[in-house]
């Protein structure tokens, strides 16, 4: 499957420098990908030189959750992504209403530089 994506606004050519304003960007995207993993929580751990979010799927009932996607990024790359997700939760409100968030406890994983974004309200990049 070809996708094709036009560059038209200066926040999505900020996203690629390597795209020029009004560019057409091609992507390649095999069937097994494009099909996409569900994933309602993430763990994410950071050093110097990159961010590693693993996405899980945690399903009721289940004693552990299980990981069906590990991206890495250098933090550049993951400032933006934080950024591009913002823009689009704020769109997504202004369409559809505010997203709530249940008031279910926390899960909390122990160990140093250890974030579980979609439980938490608050955040910044």
């Amino acid at each position: 499957m070809l996708g094709k994506m036009k560059r038209h606004d200066k926040k999505n050519s900020e996203m690629n420098n390597n795209t020029q304003q009004g560019q057409q960007l091609q992507i390649d995207i095999a069937p097994e990908i494009a099909q996409g993993q569900y994933s309602n929580f993430a763990i994410i751990s950071h050093s110097h030189a990159e961010f590693i979010m693993d996405l899980a799927s945690n399903l009721p009932g289940t004693p552990k959750a299980q990981v069906v996607s590990r991206v890495i990024m250098a933090p550049e790359h993951a400032k933006r992504l934080a950024m591009a997700l913002q823009e689009n939760v704020m769109r997504y409100e202004q369409e559809f209403g505010k997203i709530q968030l249940d008031n279910a406890p926390k899960q909390v994983m122990s160990g140093p530089k250890t974030a579980n974004p979609f439980g938490s309200s608050q955040g910044e990049a």
